[in-house]
């Protein structure tokens, strides 16, 4: 019951001397928020980049072309070698495959104009790499065999040569082609290079041999990268070596040389992700920390202060028969309760910081303010008390 009492003694004491207690409460709600919104951004950052990865298709292997030797201008991968990865019979645990030719294009519909990039590819590719079309339809088999001269756009390219029209059955040049748009991808929310909102796919051969004149090699096309899709997460560490070592004899390349090739492996690459966004959230609330170290600091003093201003109170008090400890666990419950509001009032103003954040064009993914930083800040705001 006397902790009750104190309780309501500091509370009064707090409301008579509201500035002091705001200034002292002070340290401790920028330095709670620094901490909240620092994780937050942080923790957003990590999502943001896990997200993409995973939106850019699931149980993925990657490969990418290097150099051939002695050819540094053509690309060691073919379009053989993607008809050699989907054969079944040697690959069981492949469920697709998509080749890809990509390059930069200036893209023109009237008056609109813009580079993006062109990935000229085949109809497994929007499985592959779970693309969903929100108006018309993705690349056929048929119109890839024929090398049609049609293409897709993602978002981005859709709201800037069309703005609120409908592209499909409409006419772009690409450089000097003309492709019919057949469809429209919905928005993946990426941004910048690599994105599908900011790309054109069109079939694999009008990319290779009308658009970019793709070099050969043996009689086969070269291709920019492979996307190919695993049966599950569990068989691609697998997949990549068999892969890995029949692309090798495939190149003929000799014990000692290196790849000219690169295998990415996506559960690798959300390992990576994890890992360091883990890195930049520590190291964010540590400079967030570093804020309400400082705030405690100065709650300390200004309550050392506190009790040399209120030696004439201390001393009426004593005079009343208070003890030594009643008088310490006043000012103790006092301190307590300035952290605790503190703490409380530098949540609010993280989320509003959160949401103000969240409004600027510059933002590209939201902040996540996660409950156990919250649990974690207001108990360490307490204890500063």
């Amino acid at each position: 019951m006397k902790v009750f009492r104190y309780l309501a003694v500091s509370v009064d004491s707090i409301f008579a001397h509201k500035l002091r207690a705001a200034l002292t409460m002070l340290g401790i709600i920028i330095g709670i928020a620094a901490v909240l919104v620092t994780v937050g951004i942080g923790s957003g950052a990590a999502a943001s980049i896990t997200e993409r990865i995973e939106s850019s298709g699931t149980n993925l292997l990657t490969i990418s072309a290097g150099a051939s030797r002695g050819l540094s201008s053509t690309s060691s991968l073919t379009l053989a070698d993607a008809d050699l990865l989907a054969d079944a019979t040697l690959f069981p645990d492949i469920v697709a495959v998509a080749p890809q030719y990509s390059s930069s294009a200036t893209v023109i519909f009237g008056s609109s104009e813009g580079s993006y990039t062109v990935v000229g590819t085949t109809a497994n590719y929007a499985t592959v790499r779970n693309l969903t079309v929100a108006g018309g339809a993705f690349l056929s088999d048929a119109q890839v065999a024929e090398s049609e001269s049609v293409a897709v756009i993602g978002d981005t390219v859709a709201s800037d040569l069309f703005g609120a029209d409908d592209p499909v059955g409409q006419t772009v040049r690409v450089d000097d082609t003309l492709f019919t748009v057949i469809g429209v991808l919905e928005a993946s929310g990426g941004s910048g290079f690599g994105s599908s909102d900011s790309q054109i796919y069109v079939p694999l051969g009008s990319a290779q041999g009308r658009l970019f004149n793709a070099g050969r090699s043996n009689g086969s096309y070269a291709v920019s990268s492979i996307s190919v899709q695993g049966a599950g997460s569990e068989v691609l560490d697998a997949l990549q070596v068999q892969i890995e070592q029949i692309l090798r004899l495939r190149h003929r390349l000799a014990a000692a040389d290196e790849n000219d090739f690169m295998i990415q492996n996506q559960a690798d690459m959300l390992q990576i992700a994890s890992d360091v966004s883990g890195t930049l959230t520590a190291l964010l609330g540590s400079i967030g920390a570093v804020s309400l170290i400082v705030g405690g600091i100065g709650i300390m003093n200004i309550m050392l202060v506190s009790v040399t201003e209120r030696t004439s109170e201390i001393g009426l008090r004593r005079a009343l028969g208070a003890h030594d400890g009643d008088i310490l666990l006043q000012f103790l419950v006092e301190a307590l309760v300035l952290c605790a509001l503190g703490g409380v009032v530098g949540i609010g103003l993280s989320f509003a910081i959160a949401q103000g954040l969240a409004l600027l064009p510059a933002m590209s993914y939201r902040i996540v303010i996660e409950p156990w930083a919250v649990a974690l800040a207001l108990a360490v705001s307490t204890a500063s008390g």
